[in-house]
């Protein structure tokens, strides 16, 4: 056995063993060598109502604190304290009825006293991006009477955008040529709820799948999902709105593939049901003259969401449409060379062996159902009596 030196009395070696194993065993804070850091997807908000996502990097606790520039109130964030990294916050904000843009800034309050901020500028009403339109190539309510096109509603948040055939922004027939598909885009929700388009043969065009995943022109890159690199996280699949196989020229099927076409989708309802209900869309349009295409989801009423791998977690939708306006040679139209379908799916790949067509209604059911005014402007074209008909017929065995 060692002896202790002399020099070392037992009491003071005692007392130093204890202060030491009391040091070592205080815990440290949680997280105290995590720097704070708090970023929203983006900085400029539109004047309207809407939300954005916000990161957190944080090793413990945290709470989020919000100061105004002027009136309070308009913004509020969501959760307001948490633990640890996550890019779930979402700072939600009331439309701005004035003039003059208003500033908001998060505070994230980190455990053991760190601190990080960050501004956001929401633009007045008649300041720089003041107005309904998340871009200068969008409009508020779509300014076109074609056929394929729903209808649209001032002041609703959404914004109506057109693709030409090279996959930039639709000016006129002069310039552009043939439309290529038109969308109704979702800001807040960062999705289309839904896409239209007109379809034939020649429009279908020649050519193979690109696969060129891209940003969409028409609209600032921080402003949709960056699905460059793969699928928005959680499992979900990038879901086509306008099938690739329905653009098969060059230029027009890289536009296909805009994350802004993009839903996310269950992997096995994506390349079963809803892909039979796709080639059974492009074999109705093939018999047409033309085939006026709207294919759109709802998701109001969902509470689930993606991850973020592509810069937002994106809402989820319960259900996906399609509503089909026939214009040609055939015996079973209703009027003038016209009749119609609507198709309703839930988003449940359970369902990927049935027949599509066992969700088969009239368009004043689809309507009904989502909320929707389809194709007004055949009114237009034939008039009310006959185009009411024709939304209101049940679709026949032609459809089956």
């Amino acid at each position: 056995m060692r002896l202790l030196p002399s020099r070392f009395p037992a009491a003071v070696l005692t007392f130093a063993l204890l202060l030491g194993y009391a040091t070592s065993c205080e815990p440290e804070e949680q997280g105290s060598n995590v720097t704070p850091v708090i970023t929203p997807r983006t900085t400029e908000l539109p004047v309207d109502e809407g939300s954005v996502w916000v990161s957190v990097t944080a090793g413990g606790n945290w709470s989020i604190s919000l100061s105004f520039d002027g009136a309070d109130g308009w913004a509020s964030v969501d959760p307001a304290e948490g633990e640890g990294s996550r890019d779930d916050v979402r700072l939600r904000y009331k439309a701005n009825e004035g003039p003059a843009s208003r500033k908001v800034t998060l505070h994230l309050h980190a455990a053991g006293g760190g601190l990080a901020s960050a501004s956001l500028t929401q633009a007045g009403k008649s300041g720089p991006g003041g107005g309904p339109d998340v871009s200068p190539n969008g409009y508020d309510v779509a300014p076109y009477t074609w056929l394929e096109l729903p209808a649209t509603k001032a002041g609703d948040g959404l914004t109506f955008f057109v693709h030409d055939m090279d996959g930039g922004k639709y000016i006129s027939p002069a310039k552009s040529g043939v439309r290529n598909w038109s969308m109704y885009w979702d800001n807040a929700e960062h999705l289309s709820c839904w896409v239209a388009y007109p379809l034939n043969n020649k429009l279908k065009g020649s050519g193979s799948r690109t696969n060129l995943w891209g940003f969409d022109p028409l609209l600032p890159k921080d402003a949709q999902p960056d699905l460059t690199g793969g699928s928005y996280g959680g499992g979900w699949t990038r879901g086509h709105q306008i099938p690739s196989a329905d653009r098969l020229n060059f230029n027009a099927n890289v536009s296909t593939f805009y994350g802004t076409n993009m839903t996310p989708q269950q992997y096995d309802f994506n390349g079963e049901i809803w892909a039979s209900l796709e080639a059974r869309v492009r074999s109705y349009a093939s018999l047409a003259d033309t085939l006026y295409v709207v294919t759109g989801c709802l998701y109001k009423d969902s509470s689930l969401y993606t991850g973020a791998n592509s810069g937002f977690a994106v809402r989820v939708p319960t259900h996906y449409f399609k509503a089909l306006l026939f214009k040609g040679i055939s015996t079973y139209a209703v009027a003038d060379g016209y009749m119609a379908a609507g198709f309703l799916l839930p988003h449940d790949e359970s369902i990927r062996k049935d027949n599509y067509t066992k969700y088969i209604m009239s368009i004043d059911e689809l309507e009904s159902k989502t909320g929707i005014d389809f194709f007004p402007n055949l009114t237009g074209r034939i008039g009310s009596d006959k185009a009411g008909k024709v939304e209101a017929e049940a679709p026949s065995s032609w459809w089956k």
